[in-house]
């Protein structure tokens, strides 16, 4: 994406989308993230944990530990799920960010000479 300031504030919004529909492990996220958004958002590591962490201390996610599936057996993951303080941050979220851009498309895309 051109200009990542018009997301900065907003990830946190999108990984807590990604965590209602399903609990997922860091990497999951930035994978869903890139996938969902067509390679539009991605995140790294280093980004993401702290937010991760940040989202956990507000008491918006919680984790636990699950298994990994992979080729190291017995090594746990460690799992985000979304509480009921995340979801309802969420709402707001998305409540302002649909108002956010509705806005601004009303301004984009009116039509030249149309009364505003």
């Amino acid at each position: 994406m051109g200009n990542k300031t018009l997301t900065y504030g907003n990830v946190d919004m999108l990984v807590l989308k990604l965590l209602e529909n399903q609990d997922m492990y860091g990497y999951q996220i930035i994978e869903q993230l890139e996938k969902q958004s067509q390679n539009v958002f991605s995140l790294s590591a280093g980004s993401l944990y702290p937010l991760l962490h940040n989202l956990e201390v507000k008491d918006y996610v919680d984790t636990y530990e699950g298994d990994n599936n992979s080729k190291t057996p017995g090594k746990k993951r460690k799992y985000y799920h979304i509480t009921e303080k995340g979801k309802a941050y969420l709402a707001e979220k998305s409540k302002e960010w649909e108002q956010y851009s509705s806005a601004i498309n009303s301004i984009l895309f009116v039509e030249k000479g149309a009364a505003i």
